[in-house]
C-alpha cells in the first residue's frame, strides 16, 4: 500500500460498467465516508494547460485537442476504447497525474480530521490505486444488465456498450481481488440494501483497522 495518513481507512469502491457503481458511492456518502470521485480526478489532471494533456497530445495525434485546446473526449473514447495497446498508452500517462491528486486530496481529508474516505474509481486496479485502499469492494452484474444500464444512461448503441464492456474486466475478476463484492441482478431496493450492510460493516470496523495499520 503507497504512503498515506495511517488514520484514515481507505475503501476502494470499483467494478463493471453500468453495475451501480454511483449508488454505491451516494449509499457509502450518506453513512460517513468522504467519496472521492477519481473519475472528476481523472478530468480535472487533463484540463487545458496542464502536463498530462500536452503528453496526451503527442502520444495521440490523431486529432484529440479541439481547437479551443481542450481534451476532445469522445474522440480519445472513440481511439483507446478500440484498440487494447492504446488504451494501456493513456493509462500508463495519466494515472501517475491521478494517484498524485487522490493522494493530496485523502491527506486534506485527514488535516480535517477525517478518518473514513472511498475512493470511486472504475480504474481502481489498472492505476494501481487500490495499493492505497484497506479494502476493495467490487459491484458486478450480469452482462446484459450491465449493458442496458449503459445504453440508457449514456445513449450508447449495443454495439457501443459491447465495446465499452468488453475493454474492461468482467465480473469474475473482480470477485477475485477484491474483498467485498456486491451483485447487481435484483432490484434496485435489494441492491441498495446489500450495499448500505456493507458500508455500515466497513464503518464499524474503522478502529480494528487503526490498530492494524499500527
Amino acid at each position: 500500500m503507497l504512503y498515506v495518513d495511517d488514520k484514515v481507512y481507505i475503501t476502494g469502491l470499483t467494478g463493471m460498467s453500468g453495475a451501480g457503481k454511483s449508488t454505491a458511492a451516494r449509499i457509502f456518502a450518506e453513512s460517513g465516508f468522504e467519496v472521492i470521485d477519481c473519475d472528476l480526478v481523472a478530468r480535472t489532471v487533463v484540463e487545458k494547460g496542464r502536463p498530462a494533456l500536452a503528453e496526451i497530445a503527442e502520444t495521440f495525434p490523431e486529432g484529440v485537442i479541439t481547437p479551443e485546446g481542450e481534451l476532445d473526449r469522445r474522440k480519445l473514447a472513440g481511439i483507446v476504447f478500440s484498440d487494447r495497446e492504446k488504451l494501456g498508452r493513456l493509462n500508463d500517462l495519466i494515472y501517475p497525474y491521478i494517484t498524485y491528486r487522490i493522494i493530496c486530496e485523502i491527506t486534506a481529508h485527514a488535516a480535517r480530521g477525517g478518518r473514513l474516505v472511498m475512493l470511486d474509481a472504475p480504474t481502481l486496479f489498472e492505476s494501481g490505486a487500490d495499493r492505497l485502499c484497506d479494502t476493495v469492494v467490487s459491484v458486478v452484474g450480469d452482462r446484459e444488465h450491465c449493458m442496458e444500464r449503459i445504453m440508457k444512461r449514456d445513449g450508447l448503441t449495443p454495439e457501443q456498450a459491447e465495446q465499452r464492456l468488453s475493454s474492461q474486466h468482467g465480473a469474475e475478476f473482480y470477485r477475485e481481488h477484491s474483498e467485498f463484492c456486491i451483485e447487481n441482478n435484483g432490484t434496485g431496493t435489494e441492491f441498495e440494501a446489500l450495499v448500505s450492510d456493507t458500508a455500515r460493516r466497513r464503518a464499524g470496523r474503522t478502529g480494528e483497522s487503526f490498530e492494524e495499520k499500527k
